[in-house]
């Protein structure tokens, strides 16, 4: 066993090494700085580097970078939580940014050993979180100023008047996989999108997903239902959400409030926060007046 992690250990650092430059020049040659060639895991990421024009320098990316449609162009990586070290080797990378949801962890200890540089960028599910992430981003992308100047328009886009608050309470259904259905509690995404478009997460006193259940969803008693249009897809519709556990006896499913978003939107804090979170504020508003 120990030699065969021996081998893969060595395998990888001969792909990283693979036109990453990795080999010593010859005596008295000039070192050429390389052009960056990055992988982005997390789709807000991809469209930061977007967003800064430093496209050009992606090589590969995960399967939730969808936007800008120009994104699903390039290489993928797979899914975020399920990477391989060989796939993102495989592509050369100078480095890989990543959210705080790439995984394994070996996986990322294994490109890190291989001598590739792995910058997580956590938004915290906060504003300012973004904002820290485009001036890494802008950083590490030698896109400093336009990082500077998106930073400035952000940060006026976030002032700008929005709905009123209704304190709605609004329970998030998330599709984790075909036939599992789960709820948000606190530290989510969901929950702080709730927040900040006005409205209360019907569900307290847990963090993080939990699965839906009928008892669960019936004691929150929630004013509207919100869902990704992935998630809302995959039930089948307004009517195959209503079939859920429970859905259809709470004020929202009898009155068949369901709100949806796109779920690079509405979940994943990038540049497009702004206009993520007003759009949901007169969603909810204009649920809150039916």
């Amino acid at each position: 066993m120990r030699r065969l992690m021996s081998s893969r250990r060595a395998l990888l650092k001969r792909m990283a090494a693979l036109g990453l430059g990795l080999a010593a020049p010859a005596a008295g040659a000039a070192v050429r700085e390389q052009a960056p060639r990055l992988v982005c895991v997390g789709g807000a990421l991809t469209e930061i580097v977007y967003a800064l024009g430093a496209e050009r320098q992606l090589v590969g990316v995960d399967t939730t970078s969808l936007f800008p449609p120009a994104a699903r162009t390039l290489p993928s990586v797979g899914y975020a939580r399920t990477l391989s070290a060989e796939g993102l080797l495989s592509l050369a990378p100078t480095a890989v940014l990543a959210s705080e949801d790439a995984g394994p962890p070996m996986v990322l200890r294994q490109l890190a050993g291989a001598g590739v540089p792995v910058h997580v960028l956590a938004a915290n599910h906060r504003f300012e979180g973004v904002l820290a992430r485009i001036e890494r981003t802008g950083q590490l992308t030698g896109r400093s100023a336009q990082a500077a100047r998106l930073i400035t328009q952000l940060q006026r886009d976030w002032q700008a008047p929005r709905p009123s608050r209704t304190n709605i309470r609004v329970l998030f259904i998330l599709a984790a996989a075909p036939g599992q259905w789960l709820v948000a509690g606190q530290g989510t995404a969901a929950d702080a999108m709730l927040a900040y478009a006005g409205a209360s997460n019907a569900l307290r006193g847990f963090d993080g997903y939990k699965p839906l259940s009928a008892e669960a969803v019936l004691a929150a008693r929630p004013d509207a239902l919100l869902l990704t249009e992935q998630g809302l897809a995959a039930a089948g519709g307004i009517d195959g959400v209503l079939r859920l556990p429970g859905i259809g006896q709470t004020p929202a499913g009898s009155q068949r409030r369901i709100v949806t978003q796109d779920a690079l939107l509405l979940l994943g804090f990038g540049p497009r926060l702004p206009q993520a979170v007003e759009r949901l504020a007169t969603a909810f508003l204009a649920v809150h007046r039916r």
